[in-house]
């Protein structure tokens, strides 16, 4: 059985993004390793920005926009 998976702290700028992220993720109907595949990055990498332990580099930024069929790069972000 695997362990749970740990909620990221919203109370934080980065566990809200993570939260988005993986709700536009979910919402683009992809897995992890999907992303992780067509991202050309780790899988871990995937979790930990899913968990808010890490964010993705500005440079990825437009790239993973891309994957989950978003207009605009801006649209990864939080709006709170």
């Amino acid at each position: 059985m695997s362990p749970a998976r740990k909620e990221p702290d919203t109370g934080t700028y980065s566990g809200r993004f993570a939260v988005r992220l993986r709700k536009l993720r979910e919402k683009a109907g992809l897995t992890p390793q999907e992303v992780a595949d067509a991202l050309g990055v780790d899988l871990s990498a995937v979790y930990h920005w899913e968990s808010g332990r890490s964010a993705p580099t500005i440079a990825n930024l437009p790239n993973i926009a891309e994957v989950l069929k978003l207009k605009k790069t801006r649209d990864l972000f939080p709006n709170e």
